[in-house]
C-alpha cells in the first residue's frame, strides 16, 4: 500500500452548531440537543485511507446513532452546514452517508442484471441505511434477525494483522474498539473483536473509506471493529477529491479519531503487541516492571 504523506487526520473547523472540537480538532463532543452534530474531515482522503473514529461518550434518551460516509463538497464552500447528514446534506447531492445502527447489516451483494450494480450506481444519490434497527430505515441484506441464515457464514477475524480491502492493507490493531481497564476487560476485549457488540456501543471503531475500482468510480466501505461491511455505495466519481463524513448524532455524544500507522509498526506499537499476547488481561499491566507510558499506552490504546 502507498504511503499517504500526512497521515496526521484531525476534523474540519467548519462543523455542525452543536459541535465543539477539543484543541486538537480530533474529539468531537456535541454539546446539546441531538443534531447539528454533523462534521467533516479536515482534508480529503486518499484512496484507501481510513478516516477511523472511537465512540467515547453516549448519551441516553435519544433514539438514533452515529452517521457516517462521504461527500465531495467541500465543507468550506457550505453556507450553512445542514442540521442533519441523513437527509440534509445527502439532498445536497454528492454524498454518501449512513446511520450505523444497532442492528447493522453487511451489504448484500446484488447479481448482475438483478438492479445490482448498475441500478446503484444511477440511483445512489446519497446514502441508504446500513441497518435496520430503531426506525432509522430499511434492512439491505445480510445478518441479524432479518435475515439469520447468514449467520452460518464462518467469521474470519483477526487471522491477520492487517485488514485486506482490494490492494490496501490497513493495521487490524488500531481498527478494533477495546474496553476500559477492568476486570473483565478480557472478555469486552474478545467482544470488541468479534464485532458481537452493537456497533454504536461505547469504545467501538468505525471507519471509512474509498476504493476505487476504474473509470473515475470507487466503492466506499464502512468498518466496524475491524470488519469490513462491504461496498456500502458503489459508483462514487473520483474526480473530485472526498471528504468523510461522521454525523454526531442522537444516541451518540463524544468521538475521537483513531490516527492509523501504516508501513511498518512502531517501536512502541510491536511493544505493545508483544506484552499484550502474554499476559491474561491489562490489569496484569501493573505487575510488570515496565515504564507508567508503556503501561498506559498497552492498556488504554
Amino acid at each position: 500500500m502507498e504511503p499517504f504523506s500526512d497521515q496526521f487526520l484531525e476534523f474540519h473547523h467548519i462543523h455542525g452548531s452543536n459541535v465543539r472540537l477539543d484543541p486538537s480538532c480530533t474529539q468531537a463532543t456535541r454539546v446539546e440537543s441531538f443534531a447539528n452534530g454533523v462534521c467533516f474531515s479536515g482534508k480529503p482522503l486518499s484512496p484507501g485511507e481510513i478516516f477511523l473514529v472511537e465512540v467515547e461518550e453516549k448519551e441516553l434518551g435519544w433514539c438514533g446513532h452515529l452517521r457516517i460516509g462521504l461527500t465531495s463538497r467541500d465543507p468550506s464552500t457550505l453556507e450553512v452546514v445542514p442540521e442533519y447528514s441523513l437527509p440534509d446534506l445527502v439532498d445536497l447531492g454528492d454524498s454518501w452517508v449512513f446511520a450505523i445502527t444497532r442492528n447493522h447489516n453487511k451489504v448484500k451483494e446484488q447479481a448482475p442484471g438483478a438492479g445490482g450494480e448498475g441500478a446503484e450506481e444511477g440511483g445512489l444519490a446519497g446514502g441508504r441505511v446500513l441497518g435496520g434497527g430503531e426506525g432509522e430505515g430499511r434492512v439491505l441484506g445480510g445478518g441479524g434477525e432479518d435475515n439469520p441464515s447468514s449467520n452460518n457464514k464462518p467469521k474470519a477475524f483477526f487471522t491477520d494483522s492487517h485488514l485486506q480491502i482490494n490492494r490496501f492493507c490497513i493495521p487490524m490493531d488500531k481498527l478494533v474498539g477495546r474496553s476500559r481497564p477492568g476486570r473483565f476487560s478480557h472478555i469486552l476485549d474478545d467482544l470488541y473483536k468479534t464485532n458481537a457488540l452493537p456497533p454504536t456501543a461505547r469504545r467501538s471503531r468505525i471507519g471509512v473509506l474509498y476504493v476505487p475500482r476504474g473509470q473515475g468510480l470507487a466503492d466506499m466501505h464502512i468498518v466496524i471493529n475491524g470488519e469490513d461491511m462491504g461496498a456500502s455505495a458503489r459508483g462514487i466519481p473520483t474526480n473530485q477529491q472526498l471528504y468523510a463524513v461522521v454525523d454526531v448524532f442522537a444516541a451518540t455524544k463524544t468521538v475521537r479519531i483513531v490516527q492509523v500507522e501504516y508501513g511498518f509498526s512502531s517501536l512502541q506499537t510491536l511493544c505493545r503487541k508483544i506484552i499484550q499476547k502474554h499476559i491474561v488481561h491489562r490489569m496484569a499491566l501493573d505487575w510488570l516492571e515496565l515504564p507508567e507510558r508503556l503501561k498506559h499506552f498497552c492498556k488504554y490504546e
